[in-house]
């Protein structure tokens, strides 16, 4: 059972977790944009890049080749992988309660 003392799992569960969905929605919604389907709202997969799945999202970028030239969204989701990948480095330096117990 995990408890209080494994800050470091927590995140990384969730991100990793938060990551999937994340990748899973760019590769869908890549596949309706070349099927002329219904759309995944760009606040939406910048929603799930911004709450922990920005690792996702930018592997799915990379590896479908979707929404790289669209320079508001790649900026962007850069951006939301900077604060999702900063986010545990600031609770550590602040002293969240966990953060440094082994």
């Amino acid at each position: 059972m995990l408890g209080t003392s494994d800050f470091w799992l927590w995140p990384l569960l969730w991100i990793g977790a938060a990551s999937v969905v994340s990748y899973a929605m760019m590769a869908w919604d890549k596949r309706c944009a070349i099927k002329a389907g219904r759309r995944i709202p760009e606040r939406t997969l910048l929603l799930w890049a911004l709450i922990g799945g920005a690792p996702g999202a930018k592997l799915a970028q990379q590896h479908f080749r979707h929404k790289t030239r669209k320079q508001p969204f790649a900026m962007v989701l850069n951006l939301c992988l900077a604060v999702v990948c900063a986010l545990p480095l600031v609770a550590l330096w602040l002293g969240w309660p966990g953060a440094m117990a082994g």
